[in-house]
């Protein structure tokens, strides 16, 4: 048997001999709980944010995102496109052809990217969730093309859902020296009709900024061959692993193409997102440092109290490490128990909070895309604040612990 681990329990339990230690050891426990309990609840809604994000890009970006590492196109007959294409485990294939153009509507100009997809291009998407208008979603028919611009296109242009004028795209010529005596002539001219539909994505880079419309028009915009595309976008079988399947499509490819998930679509925001949850967790482990000097002072008060049993201890021949390990695991012992209480209580706040929603953003009328904070308990996240808690507390309690015993104990002994 432990003799440390045995007598730190029974401190632990036991009444002492001053209600103010009991008082400061609940104080200490409390303290390292609601550190515990605020970086639970804080890295849950911190993945809760970023749940929320990948939701709303899910609408727009494919799941797989093939294009070339070098310039802007690539020929969609390749063999090695064809073997893309033939995996079992794609359930969708879309080609698509993006690029800058200058769009004109009663003379307003804005500068947008057009998207030409295919028509399968809502399968492969949930672009139709955020869809606004009515009809439904069309690229082209037998006479026209549409557009399909994000809800802040749609204001800067001020066309409105329904415009009765075409909108006039404007793409330079490929290949063409520039005429300044007839500028117009440096241009491609094209026109896409009301689809009577705008998308909200809550995404400045595609409210504003992005038109939808069927490939062969922006193949034709752009006066690019019938095969060439930007990009090829695929959506998985059900129950895929995606990684997986984005290394089986490396492998396939080679350097000269670029295959990205939807988190890697979008790097830059997910990597300010981890940025930001890591310095808060950071702050919140400091707080927790703090919070463990009260445990330190805990166990001096602890100390002091049970000298006379440490006495005894001596006596029976115990050393230092054995006296000074009580106390250390005495201390570990209430980490232990402040980690455990504060994940559980933490855990408990998330799940109320995603069912609930109690906590909100306030005015319901600001234009927030949910009405109170997301969260998502993530199991990884859990175990890492509870060895954190650990290994904190012993990091703050080891030395001066040990030095305190030795201290306090050895003065006594000589008084």
């Amino acid at each position: 048997m432990n003799v440390s681990l045995y007598i730190a329990k029974r401190y632990l339990f036991s009444k002492k001999s001053h209600q103010a230690i009991n008082i400061i050891s609940g104080v200490a426990v409390a303290g390292v709980t609601l550190a515990t309990i605020a970086m639970v609840c804080t890295l849950s809604v911190f993945n809760g944010f970023k749940m929320l994000v990948a939701e709303q890009f899910t609408a727009f970006d494919p799941e797989i995102k093939i294009t070339a590492e070098r310039g802007k196109s690539f020929d969609a007959s390749s063999e090695f496109i064809k073997r893309v294409k033939a995996l079992p485990e794609i359930a969708v294939a879309t080609e698509c052809f993006e690029d800058k153009v200058m769009i004109q509507y009663n003379g307003r100009q804005v500068m947008a990217t057009i998207k030409g997809v295919e028509d399968n291009f809502a399968q492969l998407t949930e672009i139709e969730k955020v869809l606004i208008g009515n009809g439904s979603f069309k690229l082209h028919d037998n006479t026209v093309d549409y557009a399909t611009p994000g809800i802040e296109l749609t204001g800067m242009l001020n066309c409105g859902l329904y415009h009765t004028a075409p909108l006039e795209i404007f793409a330079p010529k490929r290949g063409k020296k520039v005429s300044m005596a007839n500028p117009a002539s440096n241009f491609r001219k094209g026109y896409l009709y009301a689809s009577g539909k705008t998308f909200i994505v809550n995404q400045p880079k595609y409210d504003s900024n992005y038109i939808l419309s069927s490939i062969a028009f922006a193949r034709d915009i752009f006066g690019r061959d019938s095969t060439e595309i930007s990009s090829l976008e695929l959506k998985a079988t059900e129950g895929t692993d995606i990684n997986k399947l984005k290394n089986r499509i490396k492998n396939i490819l080679g350097e000269e193409f670029k295959v990205e998930d939807r988190f890697e679509q979008q790097a830059d925001v997910f990597r300010i997102m981890t940025i930001e949850k890591f310095i808060s967790y950071l702050f919140l482990s400091l707080i927790l440092l703090i919070a463990c000097f009260n445990v330190i002072g805990s166990l001096s008060m602890l100390i002091l109290d049970k000298k006379k049993d440490m006495e005894t201890l001596r006596s029976l021949g115990a050393n230092d490490k054995i006296i000074s390990g009580i106390f250390i695991i005495e201390g570990s012992l209430i980490s232990i128990f402040g980690a455990f209480t504060g994940i559980v209580l933490g855990v408990a706040v998330c799940l109320v909070q995603e069912k609930f929603g109690i906590i909100s953003f306030g005015d319901a009328s600001g234009g927030f895309v949910i009405d109170s904070y997301p969260v998502d308990i993530i199991a990884s996240d859990v175990a890492a604040v509870f060895v954190t808690v650990i290994a904190v507390g012993l990091l703050a309690m080891g030395i001066p612990v040990n030095y305190l015993t030795k201290r306090l104990l050895n003065n006594d002994s000589k008084d």
